[in-house]
């Protein structure tokens, strides 16, 4: 009796798993595409240039895109393209700015500065530096961008991957040659120091 007691508890418990499906299998992480786009949201394109030859003005640019190649096993085989509209300019005062959009930039004439990668070099484990043609006012000069990596992570909406890079440029070199001087000070530097981060999250294989 006993041991008949004990069967039909053991059958009373494993009644309610009879019919149940097995749990499903999780699905299989998406193959790497390794194309990226830069995230709007977690990037920018900063730059800073002298004002009197005493301080810094600061500014951004707050259109953009950028697209890259890169797997992140043979990062010196990565490739970049970015696009910028020139009329987003903005260095937080609208009289500068105006300023800056018609009689430095020209936006009319050149709405677009654009950047095109031409070699990568692995110069550290997380460095690299990335040499392209960088287009401005219609004008193209090679520049090279010394490129912090900042690593892949991969999030449950696919992988991201972050840069941190910095540059200068002369603007003489790109036709921007207005000098203005305010009591023998010049007013707007020469050189123009570019600051750029990306977070990128991969493309999907899907359309």
């Amino acid at each position: 009796m006993k041991t008949l007691l004990v069967l039909t508890a053991f059958a009373s418990l494993a009644a309610p798993l009879v019919g149940q499906a097995a749990p499903a299998a999780a699905a299989p992480p998406p193959t790497p595409t390794n194309r990226w786009s830069a995230d709007p949201v977690h990037s920018a394109v900063n730059f800073r240039v002298r004002h009197l030859g005493i301080t810094w003005v600061n500014g951004t640019f707050g259109q953009w895109t950028a697209d890259l190649t890169f797997d992140p096993t043979k990062p010196e085989a990565a490739s970049v393209s970015a696009k910028i509209q020139s009329a987003t300019i903005t260095t937080g005062n609208d009289r500068r700015d105006t300023d800056i959009r018609q009689n430095y930039l020209a936006v009319d004439s050149f709405p677009e500065i654009t950047f095109t990668s031409t070699k990568v070099e692995r110069t550290a484990p997380d460095h690299l530096r990335i040499t392209g043609d960088l287009t401005m006012r219609g004008i193209t000069h090679p520049v090279v961008l010394e490129t912090d990596m900042g690593g892949v992570l991969n999030t449950p909406r696919g992988r991201r991957t972050a840069f941190s890079a910095t540059t200068t440029l002369k603007r003489q070199d790109y036709g921007i040659a207005l000098n203005r001087f305010m009591e023998g000070a010049q007013v707007v530097g020469d050189d123009v120091r570019i600051t750029i981060d990306v977070e990128a999250t991969e493309k999907t294989t899907t359309p």
